[in-house]
């Protein structure tokens, strides 16, 4: 060992801050940058589908350095690792302000990704490595926080600063808070043990890459690109045989770049599969309910944000409590309740109307968001807990590839799912709506009367049939959505009753190891 490792003490807050807070830089710009596709569509004049890479550039980016974590973080060290991901990070952020065109923004933004990639997983090693056994919930809980309120804050935080400044200062901000980072990781932080004899498993990192990377790319793009398209189905093809070959290789590697024989534990794998299924709820909210405000509500980005953060300050707030909860009586019984909670809460969701008040709607979302809150740290901890310290690095890299799998595919889906309901909804709203129907008739006279003053007699027909036309299709779209939703319901119930397989140490034997470690 080159290195003195950073034993559990009472004094992990100050390095535990300084993890949170490059942890909440990186989702902070990942989310942070939606908001404002349409303004770098009319900046740069391209079309939305150029615009996207700039998105799917940073998230293709993000996934394939995941696996690298593990090994890095054994082989140079889990502090070094972080410093250098936390400065690629920062560096990229740098490139982006001052992108000059949209193929520069989305090389700056795989550039940013590369280091954003890596900065979750290496940050749960390190607090496994720096907190005590029996205050791990807490600690992540804390942690969980940046997961929860980067993607709450970063479309209010883009929208104020896309309508009151220059769009540039969606990256600029990333600066100072990646800098304060590295200078106190340097300071606050002490390194991992290294081990200086492992192998690069340059075949895993090869199989790996193109897997993910096809198997990603197909699911972002695959709603565009049309399912059963050429380019969509190759695609999957080549994920699959690469994968395949990536798990035959894994098994049978010394040194793999991943542990698959981490998946034998069945409460490591109850865990990640469970935190996926809750992926797929928690990324369906995010994508679902700005379409419905900004769609149907007709709210801008800005006010959008606004309305989701008291949600995710509920989320947030929420994520150390279960820390504690879990600290004290095991994940098994607050799991049940928060995800009973949260699936209730998102069930309840498919009854949206374009007639929804907004304090309606913030109390379904804070209601659904105090369950996530509850479920999401003890099911990630348990699954953590039974993996050796020697492996948790390996353990936090192949549950976050997971977990970024299943977003995708949850977002992928959904999106399919959205898009067929509303084409079914519009065509049986189209089919009980006649011209020749009394009560239709009567309501299109009256509009086409109406208009006649603004538009004149020749096109107040057409304008009064656009007119209906564009409220059944608002309609479509309210009921799409609400279907969604209750897919989105589905995923999570199937979690439910998973947790109860999850085998736990008892919470005195954990301080009793914890106790024993000091």
């Amino acid at each position: 060992m080159s290195t003195t490792p950073q034993e559990p003490s009472e004094s992990f807050w100050l390095p535990l801050f300084v993890i949170v807070t490059g942890a909440f830089a990186a989702i902070l710009s990942s989310s942070s940058v939606n908001v404002a596709i349409p303004k770098l569509m009319a900046i740069f004049g391209v079309s939305s589908n150029d615009v996207q890479w700039v998105l799917t550039g940073y998230m293709l980016s993000s996934a394939i350095v995941i696996p690298l974590s593990g090994y890095l973080g054994d082989r140079f060290g889990n502090k070094k690792v972080f410093i250098y991901s936390l400065g690629l990070f920062t560096l990229g952020s740098v490139f982006c302000s001052f992108a000059w065109s949209n193929q520069s923004l989305i090389v700056f933004r795989v550039l940013q990704g590369l280091g954003g990639g890596i900065i979750m997983p290496i940050s749960m090693a390190i607090i496994y490595r720096i907190v005590p056994l029996n205050q791990i919930g807490l600690a992540l809980g804390v942690w969980g926080m940046a997961a929860i309120m980067g993607p709450a804050i970063g479309p209010t935080l883009g929208g104020y600063i896309l309508e009151h400044f220059n769009w540039r200062l969606l990256f600029l901000i990333n600066i100072p808070v990646g800098l304060l980072g590295i200078f106190l990781s340097i300071f606050l932080l002490k390194e991992t043990p290294v081990k200086e004899q492992t192998k690069f498993d340059s075949w895993g990192f090869l199989l790996s890459t193109l897997g993910c990377f096809a198997l990603l790319l197909a699911l972002s793009q695959g709603s565009k690109e049309g399912w059963s398209s050429y380019y969509i189905v190759m695609l999957f093809l080549i994920s699959f045989f690469a994968l395949l070959l990536f798990v035959l290789h894994e098994l049978s590697c010394e040194e793999p770049l991943l542990d698959l024989r981490l998946l034998k534990n069945s409460t490591f794998s109850i865990s990640v599969l469970v935190g996926g299924l809750i992926n797929i709820g928690l990324f369906g909210g995010v994508f679902l309910t700005p379409l419905f405000t900004q769609n149907l509500m007709n709210m801008s980005a800005y006010d959008t944000g606004l309305l989701l953060l008291p949600a995710s300050l509920v989320t947030g707030l929420m994520m150390p409590i279960s820390g504690v909860l879990f600290d004290k009586f095991g994940a098994k019984m607050i799991s049940f309740v928060g995800l009973t909670i949260l699936a209730v809460g998102t069930l309840e969701m498919q009854h949206l109307t374009a007639d929804t008040g907004k304090m309606e709607l913030i109390i379904i979302l804070s209601i659904r968001s105090f369950g996530m809150g509850l479920a999401m740290m003890p099911i990630s901890t348990a699954g953590m807990n039974v993996v050796a310290k020697q492996l948790v690095g390996q353990a936090s890299a192949l549950s976050n590839v997971i977990r970024q799998i299943f977003a995708s595919f949850g977002i992928a889906v959904l999106t399919t799912i959205m898009q067929n309901r509303q084409i079914f909804h519009t065509a049986r709203l189209s089919d009980g709506i006649s011209s020749f129907a009394p009560g239709v008739a009567l309501h299109l006279k009256q509009l086409q009367v109406a208009l006649i003053n603004s538009v004149g007699s020749e096109s107040a027909s057409g304008v009064a049939l656009s007119y209906v036309w564009g409220v059944l299709q608002k309609q479509a779209l309210v009921f799409a959505i609400d279907d969604t939703f209750f897919i989105s319901a589905l995923f999570i119930f199937v979690a439910i009753p998973l947790v109860f397989f999850i085998k736990e140490k008892n919470p005195l034997d954990k301080r009793k190891a914890a106790s024993q470690e000091g």
